[in-house]
């Protein structure tokens, strides 16, 4: 690679042409002192010598620019060489020497191309070239939120809210299985208020937001006087989040919806800021943290501890969102409480009726139903309701809470108005149900031993070699031994399959004797 002077121009570089400049000024009015070219060789990091060597090239030149070397600099080529390497310059210095005997070049030192990566390549381009783009973002810079740039007004309560998704890192006991929950809230970016809160065993659905959303919007317990209707709602532009249902729940109530872009989470820093609380607060003293620490063989110090129950998880989330809302005192907050700094803030709040808030936030089927002598069949299921009586025949519509579909609402077709709540006419009972789930679990552990052990069987090992020869398998069969292993294997699952005590052994036939007991020959034991 060809070596040219390094660009752009640094301060420094800058400086010191305007010294040079000054100097030479006053070496024309004749006015130019040792004591002048002292000082500003001290003012621009030179010494005295080099600089009055610069001013008797001005002199002869009649140019006043500092003299500029040229160095070994990081190109675009070598910047992709460094991402193919994964940022190791030992490598690019070893394709440089390779590059340089074929051409004839002269190569750069490793220390040359060493101090050209940390010149040219900032501590973030370098961590990119390393591990990738999340390593580089710790080196950015994304400032701090004075005010809401989309509503253009400075933060208040209730101008903008942020919703997310939060996964616990602690197995929770759900019906026998362990789990890891989710967390979904809505959080007030001016108060650092949890407005709403729902939590899921599996991962979140539109269900969850639904609740959340519900929770944020009505100003009840246990989220106390905190709530109504936002400005703006910032979303993560996941397909659950941006579903027309939460859409057409916030746009109801003239919320605006801001989707962030993909792997933004800085542009949602109030309640990423509460899932890293929560998990250092809360999460991390629970039994069962999976993030917790390990032996030295990398397995939990007690593999065997209870886990927490699914209500008590959600008993100590709850207890926590209170504890934070009411009495955590916040630096941000002037020491005050998310609660606090809430009932200080004179900002109105728009409420809504709760009824008005259940009903938008419940999704609609789209499309007209009938009620007949058994009810509502919608989704190939039945659904009664006391209600019905006498309204065989009436069209209405259906709205329900989405992964929720043991009951519905049901409401006229066409004036809107609510007939009331219908239940799954044939629901299995909690008993069924887990022998249900048990079930499933059993033939899910099957297929995957099953496919494990094909796992195991395509799993093929090689004996080591030292020339370039074709593989050679290792614990090599003979046709003989391969068929003889099978015929074993065929006789050891005919055993499994054969069931002796299925039909109990009648009473012997008439005349038939009974089995002789043959007794050892006396004297079989003596010496011969």
């Amino acid at each position: 690679m060809s070596e040219h002077p390094s660009h752009p121009v640094a301060p420094s570089h800058a400086l010191r042409e305007a010294a040079l400049y000054r100097l030479r000024t006053l070496d024309e009015r004749k006015e130019l002192t040792s004591a002048h070219v002292r000082l500003s060789a001290q003012c621009v990091g030179i010494s005295e010598r080099t600089m009055w060597r610069w001013l008797r090239r001005a002199r002869t030149t009649g140019h006043c620019t500092a003299p500029t070397r040229t160095r070994f600099t990081i190109d675009t080529a070598l910047r992709r060489e460094l991402a193919y390497h994964r940022g190791n310059a030992a490598a690019v210095h070893r394709g440089l020497v390779t590059q340089a005997e074929r051409t004839g070049c002269r190569a750069p030192s490793l220390a040359t191309v060493e101090r050209a990566v940390r010149r040219d390549l900032s501590p973030g381009d370098r961590a990119c070239l390393r591990r990738g783009e999340r390593a580089a973002r710790a080196f950015d810079v994304f400032g701090q939120r004075k005010g809401d740039p989309a509503v253009k007004a400075p933060l208040h309560r209730n101008s903008a809210w942020e919703a997310d998704h939060k996964q616990a890192h602690v197995e929770v006991d759900v019906g026998g299985v362990l789990v890891k929950p989710w967390i979904t809230w809505f959080v007030d970016t001016a108060t650092n208020a949890i407005c709403g809160t729902a939590i899921t065993p599996g991962p979140p659905n539109r269900g969850s937001i639904l609740a959340a959303l519900r929770a944020a919007l009505l100003e009840e317990e246990p989220y106390g006087s905190m709530g109504g209707i936002p400005k703006l709602v910032r979303i993560d532009r996941g397909k659950d989040f941006l579903s027309q249902t939460v859409a057409s729940a916030l746009g109801a109530f003239g919320a605006l919806v801001e989707p962030l872009p993909a792997y933004a989470s800085y542009l949602k820093g109030t309640v990423e800021a509460i899932n890293g609380a929560v998990e250092d607060m809360l999460l991390a003293s629970m039994p069962r943290y999976t993030r917790a620490q390990k032996l030295i063989n990398n397995q939990p110090v007690d593999p065997d501890q209870p886990a927490l129950t699914f209500e008590g998880f959600v008993g100590e989330v709850l207890a926590w969102v209170a504890w934070w809302n009411t009495a955590h005192r916040q630096n941000a907050l002037d020491d005050r409480t998310p609660l606090q700094a809430w009932g200080d803030d004179p900002t109105p709040i728009d409420s809504v009726d709760p009824e008005v808030i259940w009903a938008f936030t419940l999704d609609d089927t789209g499309k007209d139903y009938v009620i007949t002598g058994k009810g509502i069949s919608w989704g190939g299921r039945l659904y009664i309701g006391p209600w019905m009586s006498g309204l065989v025949g009436k069209r209405v519509r259906v709205r329900f809470m989405p992964n929720h579909d043991h009951e519905i609402e049901v409401f006229d077709a066409r004036t809107g108005y609510h007939l009331g709540r219908a239940i799954l006419a044939d629901r299995a009972d909690n008993t069924l149900m887990i022998r249900v789930r048990r079930a499933r679990d059993k033939n899910h552990r099957r297929r995957r031993a099953d496919l494990r052990a094909a796992e195991r069987l395509r799993r093929q090992r090689y004996a080591a070699v030292t020339a370039a020869e074709p593989p050679r398998p290792l614990e090599a069969l003979t046709t003989g031994q391969a068929l003889a292993e099978l015929a074993a294997a065929d006789d050891r699952h005919l055993a499994e399959l054969a069931k002796p005590d299925l039909f109990p052994l009648g009473p012997p036939p008439k005349g038939s004797l009974p089995p002789i007991e043959r007794l050892a020959p006396s004297g079989a034991d003596d010496e011969p």
